[in-house]
């Protein structure tokens, strides 16, 4: 029987699909729902969360996933930590089985990495902070956060891998001296494509939304492979 992966994803998020489509395992499959969400404001994120992750959580519950992902990092991060939390409380006891955050997965990930975080994201600056408070709220150091100022999540989405290692390259000198890894958040963003040539170019730990999650979801995949023997 194929590991069914649940995936909670913005109405307008076109790259978390197929970040994991391309990185899928033998016998798992990703079954995606949608809340609606044109741009990545505070508001916006808001309604997301009040009004259409609930219909998405009730809709992918019913293929009986194995795990279901909320993918959206800056709205795991929007109202804390706890809250954040019961996100994931909320995908165990509706759909029965295990949830992933992305935005938890991230700060496991970053922990493991170090405790100084330089913070990039394609984020209006409101949005931007949400997520470097998640991070510090975790016990980590953010020791810089700079956004792109991009509020529609479509756009967010057509920024291309260039475009997004060359950003990274313009704060590599400050990120190299300052911090022990550097985080590009969003689950839209298509950095997962460049984060392994950008960690050996800037000798420094790169870590991105979707390579932590996809990492994170793999744990379980992995579990009932081992259970199974």
């Amino acid at each position: 029987m194929a590991f069914r992966i649940g995936l909670i994803v913005p109405s307008s998020n076109t790259t978390m699909e197929p970040d994991f489509y391309r990185h899928l395992p033998p016998g798992a499959e990703v079954y995606t729902a949608r809340m609606f969400l044109a741009d990545v404001t505070v508001a916006g994120e808001e309604e997301m969360l009040d009004i259409h992750f609930p219909r998405a959580l009730r809709d992918i519950a019913t293929i009986e996933p194995d795990v279901v992902v909320f993918g959206c990092t800056s709205a795991g991060a929007l109202r804390g930590n706890e809250y954040d939390a019961q996100i994931v409380q909320r995908i165990q006891d509706e759909a029965g089985c295990p949830g992933v955050s992305v935005i938890k997965s991230v700060r496991e990930a970053l922990q493991a990495r170090g405790r100084r975080v330089y913070l990039l994201t394609p984020y209006i600056d409101e949005v931007t902070e949400r997520v470097a408070a998640s991070l510090r709220d975790d016990g980590l150091e953010v020791v810089a956060a700079h956004g792109m100022g991009i509020k529609a999540n479509t756009d967010i989405g057509r920024v291309t891998p260039q475009e997004i290692a060359e950003f990274a390259r313009k704060h590599a000198d400050a990120a190299r001296r300052q911090a022990d890894c550097l985080f590009l958040s969003c689950t839209n963003l298509r950095a997962m494509e460049v984060r392994a040539a950008l960690e050996e170019e800037l000798g420094l730990p790169v870590e991105t939304s979707n390579h932590a999650t996809f990492a994170a979801t793999l744990r379980y995949y992995r579990e009932r492979a081992a259970a199974r023997g």
